[in-house]
């Protein structure tokens, strides 16, 4: 099935889809007393927390450090969270895989999805931020969603490859979480780049999301429409990631049931 075929096999399983997400995040917020606030709650008391290490202890001068943290924050929680509850999904569901007949892309698709709704609660954060900071809101602020999408897309990508790798190497599992260790570190979320040697700053900027998110920050903390290059390297960064995405999760899908 190519890339055409899969969206309009999509289209036919939706409402599974739509099951699924709701499902994800009803056991993700199962027996918990403050359930969905805290989607809200998590990125405001890990704000509060990096803010006070980062900006009083290490000393990092940078302009509005609540908001340019929380900022990063949020879009990179979306994407370590989702990526790795995409990389179990095909694992965790082989037994129903054994019985009936889903497309087995669902499983991944669904948990990106799932961790996606989350953000969108915990953009309210970013929201009391901008009111607690007194920061102005600025015109460009409507076009939020559209490096979030940049971000959803690539993630569904990489989500594909972790799931279909995974069924066959489980050691993907254990080097997934080194890689984003050093992942998250090469991303400006609590530094600026302006800090970074030369050398690694090269390396940094060849990292899809920080484009993502300097095109986010750019949006809401300074008001500013982002270049042309940064527009253009979203798009291609996370059409790319997602055509790969496919492309290897259906190669490698037909001899899923021998391994699950």
């Amino acid at each position: 099935m190519n890339g055409l075929g899969t969206v309009k096999n999509l289209k036919t399983y939706m409402p599974l889809l739509r099951e699924l997400i709701v499902r994800d995040l009803k056991v993700k917020y199962r027996r918990s007393v403050l359930g969905y606030l805290w989607s809200l709650l998590n990125p405001l008391l890990m704000m509060a927390i990096l803010t006070m290490v980062f900006s009083q202890v290490f000393r990092f001068d940078i302009p509005n450090y609540p908001l340019y943290l929380i900022c990063g924050q949020t879009l990179w929680s979306f994407f370590n969270e989702s990526t790795n509850q995409a990389m179990y999904s095909v694992l965790y569901n082989g037994s129903l895989l054994k019985k009936v007949y889903i497309p087995k892309y669902i499983f991944p698709v669904s948990r990106v999805l799932s961790s996606f709704v989350t953000m969108s609660f915990s953009l309210l954060a970013i929201v009391i931020v901008l009111i607690l900071t007194r920061t102005p809101v600025y015109w460009t602020a409507i076009l939020f969603p559209i490096p979030l999408v940049f971000l959803l897309l690539f993630s569904i990508g990489v989500g594909m490859v972790l799931s279909a790798l995974s069924v066959y190497f489980r050691d993907v599992v254990h080097l997934y979480s080194v890689i984003t260790l050093a992942w998250m570190y090469l991303t400006p979320i609590f530094y600026s780049l302006e800090i970074v040697p030369a050398n690694v700053r090269v390396l940094i900027q060849c990292n899809p999301i920080y484009h993502y998110i300097t095109f986010f920050r750019q949006l809401i903390l300074y008001g500013q429409l982002p270049a042309a290059g940064t527009w253009l390297f979203c798009l291609l960064s996370s059409m790319v990631m997602l055509a790969a995405g496919i492309a290897v999760f259906r190669k490698l899908q037909r001899n899923f049931i021998l391994y699950l």
